[in-house]
């Protein structure tokens, strides 16, 4: 395996904390979780969000439980992946962002003032919809976050335990030092997906992460996310309403709202994904179901 090179960033014990419930890292949170109750691990109230003086998205009450995977699906425009970067303040870096509302994670809002959002997106990882590895070998591309938090020694385990977790050990294990960009678009994003899962985050947030895929790749992307699963929690965004179907514990379904001359997503239904699809109880959600609308 291609050796590691020294790293001069500060150590692990030095890094920024944001003052989340002191938890044992291997536990994902597991004390805070319960105190929350019923294993609710993100609760995200958006009661309204703003670019400037456009209002994206309101309405939107979601609660997240531990081990599972939510899909958020609806028509383009709606604020899916809106709503799904406000877990982990993505939007941040969005110029005029606001948000009237609250994502709790692990019991602590996350947009309290005291909150590092750096220190939240190592917790709540994110893979995007094209596949964005680096222009450097694929060793690097895994080991790159390690890295930057301050993880020093060998990392060859790590990197290793990362690329088995995503499901991409035995198709590298022999080319380590070859450009990631040098791979197949599915395994290209899967890479990401070890990127996002090597620092050990409790949650996991997906982007259309299909999207830009064949068939082939998507499958064994949906197979991943099932072995995922057993070690984090995982929000996904798709426009592939037979992928929210296959792969989800729990769906979203959000619609847009035109009646006062602009776009703006809000929240319709949410519940166990076998209900939304076999029983959903609002017309917009049953007309989307059957096709009516993408």
């Amino acid at each position: 395996m291609e050796s590691p090179e020294p790293c001069q960033a500060k150590g692990a014990d030095q890094e920024s904390d944001m003052s989340l419930p002191a938890i044992d890292a291997k536990s994902n949170g597991e004390s805070a979780v319960s105190a929350q109750g019923a294993d609710t691990l993100i609760a995200c109230n958006i009661e309204e969000l703003h670019y400037g003086q456009f209002k994206a998205v309101r309405d939107v009450d979601i609660k997240i439980k531990k081990g599972t995977i939510t899909a958020f699906m609806g028509p383009s425009g709606c604020g899916k992946s809106t709503v799904l970067r406000c877990i982990n303040r993505m939007n941040d870096i969005v110029r005029g962002f606001r948000l009237k509302g609250s994502v709790h994670f692990l019991g602590q809002d996350i947009y309290q003032p005291q909150v590092d959002p750096v220190t939240i997106r190592r917790r709540i990882g994110m893979v995007f919809q094209q596949p964005n590895p680096f222009a450097m070998s694929i060793y690097r591309n895994v080991a790159y976050g390690l890295r930057l938090n301050g993880v020093r020694g060998n990392l060859n385990e790590k990197v290793e335990k990362a690329l088995r977790g995503a499901a991409l050990w035995e198709e590298v294990k022999d080319k380590l030092s070859t450009s990631g960009l040098a791979l197949s678009g599915g395994q290209q994003q899967r890479l990401c997906i070890a990127r996002a899962v090597v620092t050990e985050p409790s949650v996991l947030l997906m982007d259309e992460p299909c999207s830009a895929l064949d068939p082939i790749a998507t499958r064994r992307i949906e197979e991943l996310m099932q072995e995922l699963k057993k070690r984090y929690t995982i929000a996904i965004v798709t426009h592939n309403l037979q992928q929210a179907k296959r792969v989800s514990d729990m769906t979203a379904f959000l619609y847009v709202d035109t009646t006062r001359g602009s776009r703006t997503g809000y929240l319709v239904e949410y519940g166990p994904t076998g209900d939304i699809f076999d029983d959903p109880k609002e017309q917009h959600t049953k007309e989307y179901i059957s096709g009516q609308f993408s």
